[in-house]
């Protein structure tokens, strides 16, 4: 004879569902109000926005700063698909302009990025999770000198500045999003050797009205976060 009573397990499920759903939507949330405010966003806040206690919040991230890691973890996992990309890039120039296509474009995908990045000098700074990326851009800059494509006074670490410069334009919104195709084709054509062809541009500059008033919304933006962050404490 079998029992139609619940067992401990037939709980377990839904609540374990319950707590993954609540950490994912804490992730969004986290996200979203730091690429507004910087790390020092509001914990309470991205709790209401996600719809769950401040308690739970804290179950999950104990201190600000775990959840920094963890929303950093979590954008290294999503760039880690991209060595695999540069792998089977045919040419070392080819491995160089996928490397920065897809770094930019993961840093404007998430404005939060480079307040998290900038955090975990801070606080972590001897983790060396990215050392074996760096390596691989290493090796693609050496092959890439040896071709014949890359100029000889470029390193790797120029290009991580000049890729995170390109993607911070994620971080400004309105007009400034969308031209980073365009700014990265133009860092990129000043990496290649000057006897190299030079491809047209993308897309096409802002105009000079667009440009104030991608400008003048930044502003009136900064100041209003800044605003809400000192009304919030």
């Amino acid at each position: 004879m079998t029992s139609s009573e619940p067992t401990p397990q037939d709980g377990a499920q839904p609540r374990r569902r319950d707590a993954r759903q609540n950490r994912e939507r804490l992730i969004v949330e986290a996200r979203a109000l730091i690429a507004q405010n910087g790390v020092d966003a509001s914990l309470e806040e991205i709790a209401r926005r996600a719809d769950v206690g401040v308690a739970t919040l804290y179950r999950n991230f104990p201190t600000r700063d775990d959840l920094v890691r963890a929303l950093y973890d979590i954008a290294l996992a999503e760039l880690a698909t991209v060595r695999d990309e540069i792998a089977a890039a045919p040419t070392a120039w080819a491995g160089i302009e996928l490397y920065m296509e897809r770094v930019a474009e993961w840093l404007v995908a998430d404005p939060a990025l480079p307040h998290i990045l900038k955090r975990m000098e801070v606080i972590d700074p001897g983790s060396g999770k990215g050392t074996e990326f760096q390596a691989v851009i290493a090796g693609l800059v050496a092959r890439a000198k040896k071709d014949g494509a890359l100029r000889a006074d470029v390193d790797a670490v120029d290009l991580a500045v000049l890729v995170t410069m390109v993607g911070s334009l994620g971080t400004h919104g309105g007009g400034h999003t969308g031209q980073w195709r365009r700014q990265l084709a133009i860092v990129l054509d000043g990496l290649r050797l000057p006897a190299t062809d030079r491809p047209r541009l993308p897309g096409r500059p802002l105009a000079a009205r667009e440009f104030q008033a991608a400008v003048h919304g930044l502003t009136r933006r900064a100041k209003r976060a800044a605003s809400g962050a000192g009304s919030g404490r």
